[in-house]
């Protein structure tokens, strides 16, 4: 799967299905990234992506085509400098917040791949967490911190998944026919799509009160995504709906709350409005 990331979350634009376990090769690959390169001919891109996506092969394909890339290695992968011997990337002298720059190195012993730069960058602990090993990034981009920046944006691709997944539409749930299978990834990249932009114009409204607690005390975070928002924003909409008539009742009874009942039905129509 391609996605575009945009605001620290992907949204899937292409994929195709492989009848198979395991890696994809460079062919598989290349199937997946022209359309999309195609598509997006008068942007300037840059094409990331983890561990799946590590050959020398696939680096060079790109390099020919004029585009940027930047792809996560394993770890014992092995690198040389010039006049040096080739030795695994874990080898590195590297420490949470340490960074390093390694320019035109080989990268892996395959001949014919010619060279590239590297990355390797070891995440500080933040919120408490601490990342158990460092980045080693392979790129044929120039400067460390904007390497760093750009791919650090990846991670948005496993928020995409869990909306697909257990976050949102359950799709490992569906059990469907590889036919099948394609038709429902389509449904849900368009609901993924607009629930998201639905949560967005929620948030600029500053509507999302009505759709869940949006705050928590000892959380710097926000509680839910755009995402999440423009899912359940719908849901709330429809619960309105159907509790109509005994909401009317209460207020009948309630009069003094009357003023919130009439910001709550006009939150009601703002979201309904076409994006």
């Amino acid at each position: 799967m391609v996605s575009v990331i945009y605001q620290k979350r992907a949204l899937p634009i292409y994929w195709c299905l492989l009848d198979k376990d395991g890696c994809s090769n460079l062919q598989e690959q290349q199937k997946v990234l022209r359309p999309v390169i195609r598509l997006l001919k008068h942007y300037q891109l840059v094409i990331i992506g983890d561990r799946e996506f590590h050959g020398a092969s696939l680096r060079r394909w790109l390099h020919s085509q004029g585009l940027k890339y930047i792809f996560r290695q394993k770890k014992d992968t092995t690198f040389r400098e010039k006049r040096q011997k080739f030795q695994p990337l874990s080898s590195i002298p590297i420490y949470p917040g340490g960074r390093r720059f390694y320019e035109n190195v080989n990268l892996t012993q395959e001949k014919g791949f010619g060279r590239c730069n590297l990355v390797v960058y070891w995440r500080r602990k933040y919120r408490g967490k601490q990342e158990k090993e460092p980045w080693y990034l392979s790129t044929n981009l120039t400067d460390i911190s904007t390497t760093i920046k750009i791919y650090g944006q990846r991670f948005g691709i496993e928020a995409m998944f869990k909306d697909c997944k257990t976050g949102g539409y359950n799709l490992e749930g569906s059990q469907a026919s590889p036919d099948r299978l394609v038709r429902i990834i389509l449904l849900i990249a368009l609901a993924m799509t607009s629930a998201w932009l639905q949560g967005q114009k929620t948030q600029s409204q500053r509507k999302q009160s009505y759709v869940c607690r949006p705050n928590e005390n000892k959380r710097t975070r926000r509680r839910h995504s755009d995402f999440w928002i423009g899912l359940y924003g719908s849901s709330w909409i429809v619960s309105m709906n159907e509790c109509q008539e005994l909401v009317l009742e209460m207020m009948a009874l309630v009069r003094n709350k009357m003023t919130f009942y009439r910001q709550g039905m006009r939150a009601v129509m703002l979201i309904q409005q076409p994006l």
